[in-house]
């Protein structure tokens, strides 16, 4: 690969092959998938399409956007994608993607609501809303989407018996150790530590914000599956992690500064094929026996690598303190009311 890191690392897949053989029917199913122009999110539109579920892309309008949907279409001739414009960087395009969304599927429902894209080592910059870029990429714009679509999600439950909200965290939620802050999840956007990237992977702000992102992702999930236990619902939260794959994620980040070109190939040299790394997504949308407040991303080589297990989250993912203050800080940020969830 030599010290250039402009395309993902190549691994052979070894979990995927036999995993995609025994995957059932989507048949009848919608799913709703952000960030699915490259990586995990794009494997997985795939896979639901190739099940034959409905697929809903959700992207923000760009070039990149029409070329993913041109090859999804390539590759599932029968596919059924419908793609809605979806800038995770915006408050107002995701109350937007979730008012088109409500339109279309205001009978039917939707099955799954995949909660995928992400930034990785971003530089400390706000969005618009005034935010940190990617705490609202990563987790508040998902809230914000979640909470706008599960009166969908409780439809379709309503109507099959359950429905789900997928997180998608990282091995970084634990690096560099230490709790969800406050300060990163509220309108702190552009300072948060600056721009350094620290002398070894995941120690310098850049870092540490990243890690916070990963974390809420948890947190997050954790929480919703608690306020949906209590009240009976059937819908499920789940969360995975997909260890070190190699997609566009790595790239995009050693462009944006966040690691240097030579230390993202080295790193990337013990990773996996992006393949492997969605089955433990894939499995939380697809696999008819996961149960709500399960996590799953791989096991082997310190959670780098291999078959995507059950796993039990670390205390800081679980912890109450953490759960309510989580709650309260992105309703905050989101605006308007709490989650209505109903019990059924």
């Amino acid at each position: 690969m030599g010290s250039s890191y402009s395309t993902p690392a190549v691994h052979q897949s070894v979990v995927f092959p036999e995993f995609r053989r025994n995957l059932p029917s989507m048949e009848g199913k919608v799913v709703a998938i952000t960030g699915t122009t490259s990586g995990t999110g794009k494997l997985c539109a795939q896979v639901v399409a190739e099940q034959g579920g409905q697929v809903v892309l959700l992207n923000r309008k760009s070039e990149r956007q029409q070329n993913s949907l041109k090859y999804l279409q390539e590759k599932v001739p029968n596919g059924k994608f419908v793609s809605i414009d979806c800038d995770l960087q915006s408050f107002d395009s995701v109350r937007a993607a979730a008012e088109e969304i409500k339109k279309r599927y205001s009978t039917s429902g939707i099955d799954v609501l995949c909660n995928n894209a992400g930034i990785m080592a971003f530089d400390d910059t706000a969005t618009k809303d005034g935010y940190d870029v990617q705490m609202q990429t990563n987790h508040l714009s998902h809230f914000l989407l979640t909470r706008e679509l599960m009166p969908l999600l409780e439809t379709a439950a309503a109507r099959t018996g359950e429905a789900r909200v997928v997180n998608h965290s990282s091995g970084a939620r634990k690096f560099p150790p230490g709790p969800l802050e406050a300060k990163y999840l509220g309108k702190n956007g552009g300072n948060l530590g600056g721009n350094a990237a620290g002398w070894l992977v995941m120690n310098g702000p850049r870092w540490i914000r990243y890690k916070q992102t990963k974390l809420a992702n948890c947190v997050f999930t954790f929480a919703l599956h608690d306020r949906l236990q209590q009240a009976h619902s059937k819908v499920k939260a789940l969360v995975a992690h997909p260890g070190l794959a190699a997609t566009d994620l790595q790239v995009t980040t050693s462009k944006q500064g966040g690691m240097g070109e030579g230390m993202t190939s080295y790193l990337m040299c013990m990773g996996q094929s992006a393949e492997d790394g969605a089955v433990g997504l894939i499995k939380c949308v697809c696999d008819p026996t996961v149960q709500s407040g399960e996590f799953y991303g791989p096991s082997g080589l310190a959670g780098l690598k291999g078959p995507a297990d059950k796993l039990t989250p670390e205390s800081a993912c679980t912890d109450q303190s953490a759960k309510d203050m989580l709650w309260t800080e992105s309703l905050k940020a989101v605006g308007g009311d709490d989650f209505a969830i109903k019990s059924m």
